[in-house]
């Protein structure tokens, strides 16, 4: 079971003096909590819980987790008006990655915006996710929940879920969610501070070392229904992802989009979208 004491002890000093870890049995989403109290928290604050009722992922889509099958929390951060906060998800996904590799499991790759995936005998699989919310904070300070969750052991028996998953117990991983947690508060504790200061484009040629799609033929669907296919390039220092189509190189700016590998071929039909070139 998750224990904010065994947490507190598996993190070096500075992480343990800068974050306060709570866990909580159930909640509705813990990303919706901290959202609802953010004027009142100081960042850094940490809020995991065993099971979410109402776990959210983005674009509406539900987060599923079960007791011990899941690790889910969400952290509060406070901002500058003066940082700018476009990557920011891409960050954070890259630092949960390093806190795996921190943590033995080093196989884990990156999909733009906001996923971490496992390799498989079939391609690639959905292993944990990030949804990064702002919250329009008082005066200069700007308040930002990053709500991350991985699956600990495989999700069976939820037929809801439309694509392939992975979890850390399918990659070998035997250990404790406990020091997996203090692993990617102190990673994410590192990468906060240099994204406060040089903001995503420190992390940019990392990212891009884990696309799991660099140089694949990809489609990258929006929530108004229009496409764009071509080939993946990987991210520019801004965050947006490059896109190769027929038409030309396509930036695509948009957080509420889809990607997805594709076999077919390029074609002049897949192109309309509402990026920026």
């Amino acid at each position: 079971m998750l224990d904010e004491k065994e947490i507190a002890l598996a993190m070096a000093h500075e992480a343990r003096r800068r974050f306060d870890v709570h866990v909580v049995q159930v909640t509705g989403s813990t990303n919706a909590d901290l959202v609802a109290q953010a004027s009142g928290l100081l960042r850094g604050h940490v809020l995991a819980t065993e099971t979410q009722t109402a776990g959210r992922g983005r674009r509406g889509r539900v987060w599923h987790s079960r007791p011990g099958d899941s690790l889910t929390f969400s952290l509060l951060w406070k901002f500058g008006a003066d940082t700018r906060l476009s990557g920011l998800s891409l960050a954070v996904g890259l630092g949960v990655a390093r806190g795996l590799d921190h943590s033995g499991i080093g196989q884990a790759k990156l999909k733009w915006p906001n996923d971490l995936l496992a390799p498989t005998g079939q391609g690639w699989a959905k292993l944990g996710g990030v949804l990064v919310e702002v919250v329009a904070g008082p005066g200069a300070a700007a308040s930002v929940v990053m709500g991350i969750g991985l699956n600990i052991r495989p999700l069976t028996g939820i037929p809801a879920i439309e694509q392939a998953t992975s979890s850390l117990a399918t990659m070998g991983w035997d250990g404790s969610r406990n020091t997996v947690l203090a692993a990617l508060l102190e990673e994410l504790l590192a990468v906060l501070d240099a994204f406060e200061s040089g903001g995503f484009a420190p992390f940019a040629a990392a990212w891009n070392a884990r696309h799991a799609f660099r140089d694949q033929q990809v489609t990258v669907s929006a929530g108004d229904g229009s496409t764009a296919t071509g080939i993946a390039r990987g991210v520019h220092s801004d965050g947006a992802l490059a896109l190769d189509t027929e038409s030309g190189p396509l930036r695509i700016v948009s957080g509420d989009v889809s990607l997805r590998a594709v076999a077919h071929p390029v074609s002049d039909h897949d192109l309309p979208f509402r990026g920026s070139r």
